[in-house]
């Protein structure tokens, strides 16, 4: 034990106080109302809602994204420890440690989430990140004093934070290596209307291009074009934060924890989910990576459940909202490619479906809600799409 703290009541530890950690502490204490539930985090904040903080926060438009109220947690009596990172795990001894203390427990469930990845580029210590209620403040602040901004990454967090950004008058310019957002995993119909979405906001999208240096003065690209900007922000993705759970032993896939439908991992007593697990699914019959806020609950929820001693089974169709200005797209899929599309254009909306063999595999729509659900249910159902592909 070293010269560590000893901290001896047990019950369940979760480590990380996104989604899925905090799900799972609810989900926890609704199915046992006495063991001890405690979240280990490295942040420094009460835990909150992430998807704002591209959209609506960075706008300046709400400082409300608290998931709950320090009160919530009392009541249910949930015990909250933050700014505390944990340095390693032993499963063999049920114990995690983390800022010098060691913290035994009966199971523990890893919320880990993930980092984001910096850009590999020269200067690319310049370019600020966006994934923490810290970092959003950070860069709304400097937003509010920049007169340029390019934003690196047209993933759907780029597309976000350039749209907010440029509603909040800053002139912003999105620079990506491929030449339409999303092109390749949504199709390029709808890759084009995205691009139409974030240009719409007053941003200017600029793909096939690459960033070679990011300088004092803004970003040089692989064309020659350098653009001037006091403000760069890199939405280059993020990796899975499973460190410990590899050194531990866990069974992973890449970066990921393996785990079945309940989140158990391949050590008893050791749940994962959210973006840190590789999850099977029940009705997809094979482990799907999920990256977003809804999936990352639904698997906490059922984390929490199964490690309270109650049985459920990842069950749900993968999916997302994200919204690009004033629009907000959905997108219901299994994430694991598909061989047909259709683009339907609806004058004020459009729905993508997506086939694989004869089963519906995706949807994306937007102003099309009628769609969106009718999705969901065919995915399920592993029915056709509802028209003929082209």
């Amino acid at each position: 034990m070293g010269n560590h703290a000893e901290v001896t009541n047990l019950g369940v530890i979760i480590v990380g106080s996104g989604p899925a950690g905090v799900a799972a502490a609810e989900s926890f204490r609704e199915h046992d109302s006495t063991a001890p539930v405690r979240i280990l985090t490295a942040d420094a904040d009460l835990p909150y809602a992430r998807p704002p903080l591209s959209k609506e926060f960075l706008r300046g438009a709400t400082d409300d994204v608290a998931l709950h109220p320090a009160q919530w947690f009392d009541d249910r009596d949930i015990e909250i420890t933050r700014s505390a990172t944990v340095d390693r795990l032993d499963v063999g001894e049920r114990a995690v440690y983390a800022g010098g203390q060691r913290h035994g427990y009966d199971t523990l469930i890893l919320a880990c989430g993930a980092a984001p990845v910096a850009p590999p580029m020269p200067g690319a210590q310049r370019a600020r990140l966006l994934r923490s209620l810290a970092d959003a403040a950070a860069l709304r602040d400097k937003a509010h004093t920049a007169t340029s901004a390019v934003v690196i990454g047209s993933g759907f967090i780029g597309c976000e934070a350039a749209a907010s950004l440029a509603m909040r008058g800053v002139p912003v310019t999105l620079v990506a290596p491929e030449p339409l957002p999303q092109e390749k995993r949504l199709g390029t119909a709808a890759a084009e209307r995205l691009r139409d979405l974030v240009n719409d906001t007053g941003a200017r999208h600029v793909g096939g291009v690459s960033v070679q240096e990011i300088t004092e003065a803004g970003v040089r690209l692989d064309n020659g074009v350098t653009i001037d900007s006091d403000l760069v922000l890199a939405a280059t993705g993020v990796e899975p934060q499973s460190r410990i759970a590899a050194e531990a032993g866990l069974s992973l896939d890449g970066s990921r924890i393996i785990v079945g439908s309940d989140m158990g991992a391949s050590t008893p007593g050791v749940y994962a989910a959210g973006d840190v697990a590789l999850a099977y699914h029940e009705v997809a019959g094979r482990r799907v990576a999920i990256e977003h806020w809804q999936d990352a609950t639904d698997q906490g929820a059922i984390a929490g459940t199964c490690a309270a001693g109650s049985q459920t089974k990842w069950v749900g169709v993968p999916g997302f909202w994200t919204s690009i200005g004033e629009a907000t797209l959905k997108y219901h899929a299994w994430g694991g490619g598909y061989e047909r599309s259709r683009f339907i254009d609806h004058g004020d909306g459009f729905t993508v479906w997506y086939e694989s063999g004869d089963a519906t595999v995706g949807v994306l729509t937007y102003n099309a809600d009628a769609d969106y659900d009718l999705g969901e249910r065919l995915i399920a159902e592993q029915r056709p799409c509802p028209m003929p592909m082209e």
